[in-house]
């Protein structure tokens, strides 16, 4: 690691930026009652923040009739699609975005959204003019915990995992940040607690975008710069 090498922060949106983590759990559950998988509710929830690949097999087992997934999958993306206009931002998601370009950090938004859903998020936050470089599920071969989307993002920022953390509100996002040796600050906005996230090995713990900018001089991004 060179003196001057570039320093940056890595935001999982859907869940950490953007309020959609109880509507993605609506819309998974909608999709898999349309072909007859009765999940519970609480179930979903817990496992959004892994891509369709990871959370279908871990919802209906890995040895299911596999011939409707692909509908299952878009169902759950016709159903979310519904809500994009109505779409809010978590308290502070902005101000925090900016305020880490604004120390000099490059800021990379790394979700796992469909091209069409991360443009939604995007307009939702209304940051891309502090954006240093922004990923979506056509860039990475398997999702989270895989820590495909967390590489892209690393490469398409042009920064090293020892300069970087990582920002995300799921245990997935912290195992997927573990898998590349970088650290992950946890917020509890996408409805898991806090013992959990700590317990999977988040580096911090934070209620919202705005709880982590209030104490943004003391956190572990403060180390970054």
């Amino acid at each position: 690691m060179t003196a001057n090498q570039s320093a940056g922060v890595l935001f999982d949106v859907d869940g950490t930026l953007v309020d959609t983590t109880y509507l993605h759990s609506v819309s998974w559950w909608q999709a898999f009652r349309q072909f007859s998988h009765d999940v519970p509710m609480a179930n979903i929830h817990r496992a959004i923040g892994m891509g369709s690949d990871k959370l279908l097999d871990h919802l209906l087992g890995s040895d299911r009739d596999r011939s409707a997934d692909g509908k299952v999958v878009d169902g759950h993306s016709a159903h979310f699609a519904t809500y994009w206009d109505r779409l809010r931002p978590l308290p502070g998601a902005a101000d925090l975005v900016r305020a880490c370009a604004a120390r000099g950090l490059k800021v990379v938004l790394a979700t796992s959204a469909s091209e069409p859903e991360a443009a939604a998020l995007r307009a939702t936050l209304g940051v891309d003019d502090v954006l240093t470089a922004v990923t979506s599920a056509a860039d990475a071969e398997q999702s989270k915990p895989a820590p495909d989307i967390v590489a892209t993002a690393l490469a398409k920022a042009d920064l090293s995992a020892d300069r970087v953390l990582f920002i995300g509100d799921s245990v997935w996002d912290v195992l997927a940040a573990a898998r590349l040796d970088i650290g992950c600050v946890a917020l509890t906005c996408g409805g898991t607690g806090r013992a959990e996230l700590a317990g999977a090995g988040a580096t911090a713990v934070y209620e919202d975008p705005a709880d982590l900018l209030a104490s943004l001089s003391e956190s572990p991004l403060a180390r970054l710069g």
